[in-house]
């Protein structure tokens, strides 16, 4: 069976790899977690990173790796501490996957080196694992994020499986973990979704496109509305928390939730989770009538793992 013809010669698969580096290098962004090439800060990173935008992230990881400064401490930790230090970055189902995953790497004596051995950790896909694996142990494994599957499609027409095997014939051999952090930046400061900065491209040159290309058809999303009370007394505020069961933040903690009525919050903002907008209502109240649950001293509010939206509500409110 003949093989697909390769998108690039020899020649210019060299050149696009150093236009590219050449780029990174003077154009990186100073992130906290590219300080070093530690497994462990790179797994952290890249597990937060998932679903999480950049700016969000930049802000909590330097707070939970004060918390949990190395593996060990994180393995030893309990499952509600590490859901109180994931506060307000979403998606917990990663902090329970990543917190499975230190006690499992723990006993192991370390972090395993190849994409094939991380990808069997909890919590850990091929791009991450790929991600990890070229970072941490420059392991010549190429990465495919959503902004390098745009931007090779947009550079080469490709779809599919097809951009993994391109991702791997561009990949540089030798600098596999710069060189894929270079083609995630390129596509998340460059090659934008809807207004890519075509002019400042590096790999310019080669691009079919030249421009947004086509548009994809933008994920309906629900709106709901929501209110809550905040009962607060005694440097105490009043939180109930979700049950096991439920599929959404199971075991966190949470404001009460209360009947929107005519008057007048203290509070209104606006909050996302998943494929729904959230208009939120936040009512001030003496005690949280109708509910069961407990009043936690502000000083010590987050030592419980609260869910994005009441830390973001005790935060507006100034609370903590």
């Amino acid at each position: 069976m003949k093989s697909r013809p390769e998108v690039l010669t020899a020649e210019e698969r060299r050149a696009c790899r150093y236009r590219l580096l050449r780029w990174f290098d003077r154009h990186r962004r100073q992130l906290p977690w590219r300080a070093d090439r530690d497994p462990y800060h790179v797994w952290l990173s890249e597990i937060m990173l998932q679903q999480t935008r950049v700016a969000v992230v930049v802000e909590r990881y330097p707070v939970f790796l004060a918390r949990f400064p190395d593996l060990k401490r994180l393995a030893e930790a309990k499952t509600a501490e590490v859901l109180a230090a994931w506060s307000g970055l979403g998606y917990y189902r990663r902090a329970r996957a990543l917190h499975a995953t230190a006690r499992q790497v723990v006993q192991q004596g370390g972090f395993p080196r190849t994409a094939e051995e991380l990808a069997a950790l909890p919590g850990i896909g091929r791009y991450t694992a790929a991600a990890i694996a070229s970072i941490a142990f420059e392991q010549p494994c190429a990465v495919v994020d959503g902004n390098v599957e745009r931007m090779l499609n947009r550079l080469f027409r490709v779809r599919g499986k097809q951009v993994w095997r391109v991702a791997e014939e561009l990949l540089h051999r030798r600098r596999p973990g710069d060189f894929n952090q270079a083609m995630m930046e390129l596509g998340a400061t460059i090659c934008l979704p809807q207004a890519p900065r075509c002019n400042e491209c590096p790999l310019f040159a080669w691009c079919r496109t030249r421009g947004a290309g086509e548009s994809r058809v933008a994920s309906v999303r629900r709106k709901r509305r929501i209110a809550y009370q905040l009962a607060v007394r005694d440097h105490a505020v009043f939180l109930v928390q979700r049950h096991n069961h439920n599929s959404l933040m199971p075991g966190m903690w949470e404001l009460p939730q209360a009947r929107p009525g005519t008057r007048t919050p203290l509070l209104r903002l606006r909050h996302a989770i998943t494929n729904t907008d959230y208009q939120v209502s936040v009512f001030g109240a003496k005690t949280a009538k109708g509910s069961i649950g407990r009043w936690a001293q502000l000083d010590q509010v987050e030592l419980l793992p609260l869910t994005g939206l009441t830390r973001k509500i005790l935060v507006r409110s100034k609370l903590i």
